[in-house]
């Protein structure tokens, strides 16, 4: 499914991604994040509440095999990618709010992801290698760390990294329609449609149930569409890079399915809601606060 050379290129995109997000980033903005407490929750309930159990019931009402519906539980249970970012601004959201949910759930991914994956995979009865994705997850936070080093010694040169981390993630998704998809072509022409349904739910429902989250909260309309992109919007090349390192065998492209072609719907998703929030009605919208919230 993956071969040696492809696998070493997946490792080094994501380590640039991870690099740039750390790139947007301070000691400051912890030092903010923590004095808004409610931005932090909304985060975490989003990303390892909401998704997690998005794909808890995918799994559960869907016929998936066990590998197809080990891939959708890692889907769901990723922290948001730096897509969401682009999609935010382009959405009219609220930025600041955008880069501090991706980064919060991305740092808490490392405790939670392993522990709400086999909480859910003990529920299922799937087996999934907790070790091996810890230690994914920990190498990961190192280009993070690095960016953030690189961005506090040179604003400019972090601005770039930032940029260019961001665009790469979006560069990720062409890398897998040429290289992933030919390669799996059989196996995605023999693939039960429920692995598309899932696929593409995961993002769309996600998005949807995180916009009625963030209304039912009564969050201003930039962060309620904010909340709903951040929610849907998961680290796709996370994802991949840890099953690419995780799994081996003949099972492996399945693993890889749903979140290869997650990876692939996410895109034209985002566009269409994206242009959905551009289009509403923000005459009567008052100017954002100060405050995140």
């Amino acid at each position: 499914m993956v071969d040696e050379f492809t696998q070493t290129l997946l490792g080094i995109m994501v380590a640039v991604i991870m690099l740039g997000m750390g790139a947007s980033l301070t000691p400051r903005d912890f030092l903010l994040a923590l004095k808004r407490p409610y931005g932090l929750m909304i985060g975490v309930i989003a990303q390892y509440g909401i998704m997690p159990f998005l794909g808890f019931v995918l799994v559960s009402t869907l016929t998936l095999p066990p590998a197809i519906a080990v891939g959708v539980l890692i889907m769901a249970c990723m922290p948001g990618g730096t897509t969401s970012n682009i999609f935010t601004y382009f959405s009219k959201g609220n930025l600041a709010l955008s880069v501090l949910m991706t980064v919060t759930s991305t740092v808490t991914g490392v405790i939670l992801i392993p522990i709400i994956l086999m909480l859910y995979a003990n529920v299922l009865g799937l087996e999934i290698p907790r070790e091996d994705i810890i230690r994914v997850l920990i190498v990961l936070l190192v280009p993070v760390a690095l960016g953030m080093g690189l961005r506090k010694l040179n604003a400019n040169v972090g601005a770039v990294i930032e940029f260019g981390g961001s665009v790469l993630a979006l560069f990720f998704i062409l890398f897998i329609m040429v290289t992933w998809v030919p390669q799996n072509w059989q196996f995605l022409l023999s693939t039960t449609p429920a692995t598309y349904v899932a696929a593409i739910a995961l993002g769309l429902v996600g998005i949807t149930v995180g916009y009625l989250f963030a209304k039912t909260l009564r969050l201003h309309p930039r962060n309620a569409r904010t909340v709903a992109l951040e929610t849907g919007i998961q680290n796709g090349p996370l994802a991949i890079a840890i099953i690419a390192f995780t799994f081996t065998g003949d099972e492996a492209q399945s693993y890889m399915a749903v979140p290869a072609l997650y990876s692939l719907f996410i895109v034209i998703v985002s566009t269409l809601v994206t242009l959905v929030f551009r289009r509403a009605n923000t005459a009567a919208e008052q100017k954002l606060p100060d405050s995140l919230l």
